[in-house]
């Protein structure tokens, strides 16, 4: 009868291993899967914060300063490395492709509030600006503005300047011209406020009417 437990026992071992083998094998498994599910997440948030910081960031319209342009529920993308991208947490920028030019929309943090605006730069450093009741002047010359809503009352600062564009600032205005907290009235924007340039719509929604306006989508501004 000592001759049958012996017996089992050995099949036991040759069937599946000493009893308790297969743990430890499934939980360097287990750790194996953990380690590369945290490689690839890390790599997804390293790979989305740089793009976000230096290449493309998304922002969305919330109001009307910018009609008919864009529009209140535009989303759109803005080109954060074509003026050269900040370094974050230093005074640092990127080298950028090229310097603002008149008639770029920026996307920059305001100088007078804690929020990300979006205007038209309409006049660059060195320029002399004015505006008469809300025909625009750079340099002696009236500009051309197709794009110009005037909507309502003028307000006062439909007249403003003459006045020259300080060094390292731009004049940034509303494309809704008589509906837009602009330049006329905070001052100069400073370029190292800029974030970058609007390029293209990727999605708008109607508040209004709770619809999407597909029509827009993959619009270029300009």
């Amino acid at each position: 009868m000592s001759g049958v437990p012996e017996t089992v026992t050995r099949g036991k071992e040759r069937a599946g291993g000493p009893a308790g083998a297969g743990r430890p094998a499934a939980a360097r498994r287990r750790r194996h899967w953990l380690r590369e599910y945290g490689e690839v997440t890390l790599t997804a948030l390293l790979l989305a914060f740089v793009i976000r910081t230096f290449v493309v960031q998304a922002f969305r319209i919330p109001s009307s300063s910018m009609e008919d342009t864009l529009q209140v529920g535009d989303f759109l993308l803005v080109n954060k490395f074509i003026y050269g991208a900040k370094v974050p947490f230093t005074h640092w920028h990127l080298p950028g492709l090229r310097s603002p030019q008149r008639g770029d929309i920026i996307v920059f943090r305001a100088p007078h509030v804690p929020k990300d605006f979006i205007k038209r730069c309409v006049a660059l450093p060195g320029d002399t600006v004015e505006l008469r009741q809300n025909v625009l002047y750079v340099n002696g010359q009236r500009v051309t503005e197709p794009f110009l809503k005037l909507e309502g009352a003028a307000p006062p600062v439909a007249n403003w300047g003459p006045a020259r564009v300080p060094p390292g600032q731009l004049l940034m205005l509303g494309d809704n011209r008589n509906n837009s907290q602009d330049s006329r009235y905070w001052g100069f924007l400073d370029m190292e406020r800029m974030k970058g340039q609007a390029f293209v719509l990727y999605w708008s929604w109607d508040g209004s009417r709770h619809l999407p306006r597909f029509s827009r989508i993959g619009h270029l501004i300009h």
